[in-house]
């Protein structure tokens, strides 16, 4: 049990939030998020679904290694060779658990075709065999909310007798509202025998728009962990989102006297790096972290926030980790003076790290007057940590009204160049058709997205593509001054990604599927 004002958070954004279509991270990109995840102070990291395949074994069993702080959690379906799988990643961490789940509804139980009474069979000998390899056992009863109360009631007594140290209650498909989300906690809590002797959790879908507000409830409830990921991540639109719940409980704590260990000044540079990972930007008008979360454009509201900030801020920028300063770089600024700025904006560089970036910077410093921090933060953003095999070494467009579009192109490919002239609809089109003539693939394109990242005629181009190639997906980024360039690089960077994972499953191996998981 925990302190009974202290709400335990369970972050799933390395599990439930990478399930989100073309937000799969690499292994070093999940290593380091959990590494900010457990910096931040998150208590339970989800890591992954290590039956799924063996990158995911390998990535939950190198954070279960890595991790200082929180506690290890993978997931695992309602059988021995899943929990046993599971089992074997996370028992590297300090603190080990193992997430086990079954669909209850009848939708669900009508998928493995089990009976009630054979299904209640099953929850008792997979909860009872992962208990008797780790303590700390959460189960899932999947599609909660649209499960029969009578039977609920029975499989969640069967899961806490077999051993059971968390309940989570899946609001799966995103379909309850606040009212029935406290209701169902606080009356599984005063009916279930043995339900005073765990936690019950909650675990939201935003479906309706209603995660965050279902998970609030669900704590007023009874409920005393939620489960949530950064930004919001996760299948369809999303799941709860863990800095709204956090900074929702801060902000009201007269109304919602709960805690967490969440150091929120951290919010912001996470946020920035799982969206930079993912693909997904975070839109502008997003709680808390979103870029208009502490603007104020119309007359009224500055002329009150020139008085006082109170005025139309219920919270403080720098209490979510944003920070104003008044240093500009430029291009004769130093590494100091970079490394400062970085460490003002929430990213803390090793040496190695600085050189990289540094050369980054120059380049950029030599095309820009100025230097702000939105385009640092971008240029942090777009570091590839996959090996280069394709390059982009020289590109020309030609465009414009009532001319043909063209791009001249040379590409280093595994070191050796070569050069095309293609044409297309418009200048990006026809580079993209360069690459395609250049490397020939089957991929396609899913998502070309372009925002700028400063106000400006020079101002940065941030560009994301996203690449489908035999059911694998890669999300490939870039910025540049220049759009069709960044463009061409996020084009290359998501085929690099592409290749890396065509070789990882041997071409033609599929992955297992867990999708609507909880």
């Amino acid at each position: 049990m925990t302190d009974n004002n202290r709400v335990v958070i369970f972050d799933t954004t390395l599990r439930d939030g990478e399930q989100s279509p073309g937000a799969t991270m690499s292994h070093a990109e999940k290593l380091e998020i959990a590494g900010l995840l457990d910096e931040m102070g998150v208590d339970i990291i989800e890591a992954g679904f290590p039956i799924a395949s063996e990158g995911d074994f390998e990535a939950v069993k190198a954070i279960a290694q890595q991790a200082e702080n929180s506690v290890i959690c993978g997931l695992a379906r309602a059988n021995f060779k899943d929990i046993d799988r599971c089992y074997e990643a996370v028992k590297h961490a300090r603190q080990p658990r193992i997430h086990t789940f079954i669909g209850t509804s009848p939708l669900h139980r009508a998928i493995p075709n089990l009976t009630m009474d054979e299904m209640a069979d099953k929850i008792d000998e997979t909860v009872s065999h992962a208990r008797n390899l780790c303590d700390n056992v959460q189960w899932s009863p999947m599609d909660a909310t649209r499960t029969e109360w009578d039977y609920l009631c029975r499989v969640i007594e069967i899961a806490i007798k077999a051993g059971a140290t968390t309940i989570n209650i899946p609001d799966t498909v995103g379909y309850t509202a606040p009212g029935e989300s406290a209701d169902l906690i606080r009356r599984l809590i005063s009916t279930v025998p043995g339900a005073d002797e765990v936690v019950f959790a909650t675990h939201c879908h935003n479906d309706l728009g209603m995660a965050t507000a279902n998970s609030l409830a669900a704590v007023e409830g009874g409920a005393r962990q939620i489960e949530c990921t950064i930004n919001g991540l996760g299948e369809r639109a999303g799941n709860t989102a863990l800095e709204e719940v956090v900074m929702a409980m801060k902000v009201r704590n007269d109304i919602m006297p709960f805690s967490t260990r969440i150091d929120s000044t951290k919010l912001m540079n996470i946020s920035r790096r799982v969206a930079a990972v993912s693909g997904f930007a975070v839109q502008f008008n997003k709680a808390i972290v979103g870029k208009n979360a502490f603007a104020h454009e119309s007359g009224i509201h500055q002329d009150g926030m020139l008085k006082n900030a109170e005025t139309f801020e219920i919270m403080r920028p720098e209490d979510v980790g944003l920070t104003e300063t008044n240093l500009v770089l430029g291009k004769h600024s130093g590494r100091a003076a970079l490394r400062s700025k970085l460490a003002d904006l929430g990213f803390e560089l090793g040496d190695n790290q600085l050189k990289d970036v540094f050369v980054r910077f120059k380049a950029l410093a030599d095309q820009k007057k100025e230097v702000y921090d939105e385009d640092l933060i971008a240029l942090m953003q777009v570091g590839s940590d996959v090996e280069d095999r394709i390059k982009l070494t020289a590109l020309k467009v030609s465009c414009g009204m009532g001319l043909e579009k063209s791009a001249e192109m040379t590409l280093s490919i595994d070191g050796a160049e070569t050069s095309v002239t293609a044409t297309g609809d418009g200048p990006v089109d026809a580079a993209f058709n360069a690459v395609k003539q250049l490397f020939e693939h089957k991929a396609r394109l899913q998502v070309y997205q372009v925002a700028a990242v400063t106000e400006g005629t020079d101002a940065q181009a941030t560009v994301t593509v996203r690449l489908e190639e035999d059911g694998k997906i890669a999300t490939g980024q870039s910025a540049d001054v220049d759009t069709v360039v960044a463009s061409v690089k996020a084009y290359v960077d998501a085929l690099n990604r592409l290749l890396i994972r065509r070789e990882k499953s041997g071409g033609d191996t599929p992955e297992v599927s867990y999708k609507d998981v909880s």
